[in-house]
């Protein structure tokens, strides 16, 4: 009887020791892992990852932090403009978070660069850079932890929105100081300036309606052409396809757009408003008929030509648009 009250014993001390040690080894490595990477980010905000560490640090269990990752292809040979600019606003916000007040060890910044952890892209099925993911403590990362680049564009601020939403942490974005704005308005001030007292004696080009009908117009060609949605959503210039080496300049999406593409919307304005001026010239002014003629067949053919090509771009961007002219 003795024997068998032993042996029970026996086997309940083996059965609560072993789940016991385990939890010791696991809170063990998990505290490894944070002081590994929390060394990383007193060393470099972003964290370089390769293949080996996102496995051991970001794929494999036990992890009570979260990681932002951005996977992108910096090498020069990628010739990935977009990368470099998306690698500058993410430096900012990795920054902005290391150096600030609130700084723990609930979220890590990191990045993946093709040409040192491709059996990454591969393992995530990833064939586009930049893309900025999103792991989380606990679970898989879902759908809304992949951020929506092509729609919020890459500057530190929406990157910042972006990461609250997923896990709750605050972080201000500190940029550091950019002289360039200032000094070049001063210079411009002083051009103006100068200008003015060297014809302070003629000041008859301020009332040359030319003048400001011409600044008028390039004021509205910038403006309609989508530099301001430019300046608050900070979206990449142009995409490549690092798998495939193509380039897109014109956003497939009627939900965002490319800075590219705003230059291009810019430039076709410009030309359909040039064919307008002429038209209009030809049918007032007071020249010869063979010029006329000329600048009627001209400006006809910049209204037809560039017209047609914005209206692709809008059937490109606009699925489904029945509507074209001269090309589809």
């Amino acid at each position: 009887m003795l024997g068998k009250v032993l042996t029970s014993l026996l086997l309940l001390a083996v059965f609560f020791h072993e789940p016991a040690e385990a939890q010791k080894k696991k809170e063990t490595l998990l505290s490894e892992k944070v002081t590994q990477m929390m060394e990383w980010a007193s060393k470099r905000s972003v964290i370089k990852m390769n293949g080996d560490k996102f496995r051991r640090f970001v794929k494999a269990p036990p992890r009570n932090y979260s990681v932002v990752i951005m996977f992108t292809a910096l090498q020069p040979q990628r010739q990935c403009g977009v990368c470099r600019q998306a690698d500058e606003e993410f430096q900012v916000l990795a920054n902005s978070w290391r150096f600030s007040s609130a700084f723990t060890n609930k979220v890590f910044f990191a990045s993946v660069d093709f040409d040192e952890g491709s059996d990454v892209f591969q393992m995530l099925n990833m064939n586009s850079a930049p893309t900025f993911l999103h792991f989380p403590s606990k679970g898989k990362p879902r759908r809304s932890d992949t951020y929506e680049l092509q729609v919020r564009g890459f500057a530190a601020e929406q990157l910042a929105r972006w990461v609250a939403d997923r896990t709750d942490v605050q972080i201000r974005v500190i940029r550091p100081p950019n002289y360039a704005g200032p000094l070049l308005l001063g210079f411009l001030l002083a051009v103006i300036g100068g200008l003015a007292y060297l014809r302070r004696h003629n000041l008859e080009f301020l009332f040359n309606t030319n003048v400001w009908a011409f600044s008028a117009l390039c004021f509205v060609l910038v403006m309609t052409s989508g530099q301001m949605w430019n300046h608050i959503r900070g979206p990449p210039y142009a995409h490549k396809n690092p798998s495939t080496g193509q380039v897109s300049y014109i956003h497939g999406s009627s939900q965002a757009q490319f800075v590219a593409e705003t230059h291009i919307v810019l430039l076709f304005n410009a030309a359909v408003t040039m064919g307008i001026v002429l038209l209009c010239e030809a049918a007032t002014s007071d020249l010869d008929i063979g010029k006329r003629k000329i600048m009627c067949v001209a400006g006809i053919g910049l209204v037809m030509l560039f017209f047609s090509w914005l209206l692709s771009i809008f059937r490109a961007k606009y699925h489904g648009y029945p509507y074209s002219f001269l090309m589809s």
